[in-house]
């Protein structure tokens, strides 16, 4: 089968009836792919801090023809597992089905402080609250997937940089890693944080599949994309970080839309419903293809590591 170049609608399963949560969605990839799926006729939840800005953005995308679809702000703070908890408490006391969880939100620019928990800010908010988000929602993921039709799935949007880290995540230490300030440095704590992302859903699934429960779980590079974030990393490169955004970035990265695409793709393609079983724990790679993860993420001692250390730590703090 040749490379696919694009995803569109068109390649997208019906979301009639479907509800699906994306966070960190009120701009850039999230905000795209909020699009794509309300487009299909979902009910969309989008997870965001700042109302403001969620309610701004959500009445920018109804004027972009999302169709039947809809889109419905939930106040999001991943900075602190407990409102992350807090947050899909909420949710579950405003729906009874959920469909799609898209695990979109993050942080990467830094500089990265620990919290009052003792924990790295951007393992926070990238790793240990969305974690928290799944665990809490899985009950209704999971009494979702019961259904004879259903097409259940998690994703985690995660990032090619993973493979640059090897941290270790046996103790709360390894999760506090920080490589320093510099903008290469920052780029590789952030990449614990996404390393951490794959092993989460690749565990997960293992866990899922014990149980015989029909949900598909997938992480995925959507590409270099142009966003908040990546303009902020780029900007924050000593010198030349204004040039490089000015004239460089908009040669190199993408929109958007293109980063979406990918991100669509895990969360509704059709080829993922035809075919599950081939993308069970899948690590997705522009556009919508099945790209190999590093061999820390493919390690499954690390990824049963990730998830019980996890739990762990977050069991005193929740």
């Amino acid at each position: 089968m040749p490379a696919r170049k694009t995803v569109s609608e068109d390649d997208l399963v019906d979301l009639h009836g479907k509800v699906v949560l994306v966070t960190g969605g009120n701009t850039g990839i999230g905000y795209a792919t909020i699009q794509m799926l309300a487009r299909r006729g979902a009910k969309v939840y989008m997870g965001a801090r700042d109302q403001g800005r969620a309610e701004a953005a959500i009445k920018q995308l109804e004027t972009e023809n999302i169709n039947d679809g809809s889109v419905h702000w939930l106040k999001l703070d991943l900075s602190d597992p407990r409102t992350a908890k807090a947050a899909a408490n909420e949710f579950l006391g405003k729906e009874q089905r959920l469909d799609i969880l898209v695990n979109n939100a993050a942080i990467g620019v830094g500089p990265f402080k620990l919290t009052n928990d003792g924990l790295l800010d951007v393992m926070v908010t990238n790793h240990f609250s969305p974690f928290v988000l799944t665990d809490t929602l899985l009950p209704l993921l999971k009494e979702t997937a019961k259904e004879s039709s259903s097409d259940v799935r998690i994703v985690n949007v995660s990032s090619m940089v993973h493979a640059q880290v090897k941290p270790s995540f046996s103790t709360k230490g390894g999760f506090n890693q920080n490589y320093g300030d510099s903008a290469t440095q920052r780029l590789n704590t952030y990449g614990n944080t996404k390393l951490a992302n794959l092993l989460h859903i690749k565990e997960l699934q293992k866990r899922l599949n014990a149980e015989s429960i029909p949900i598909t779980c997938l992480s995925l590079h959507p590409g270099t994309i142009t966003t908040s974030g990546s303009n902020a990393y780029v900007g924050s490169v000593p010198y030349i970080g204004g040039f490089l955004n000015n004239f460089v970035t908009p040669l190199f990265f993408g929109s958007w839309r293109q980063g979406a695409m990918t991100v669509a793709f895990a969360a509704a393609g059709k080829d993922i419903a035809q075919e599950r079983v081939k993308y069970q724990g899948a690590y997705l790679v522009p556009v919508g293809t099945i790209g190999s993860s590093s061999g820390l993420a493919q390690d499954e001692r690390m990824q049963k590591e990730l998830y019980e250390t996890t739990q762990t730590i977050l069991a005193d703090l929740i």
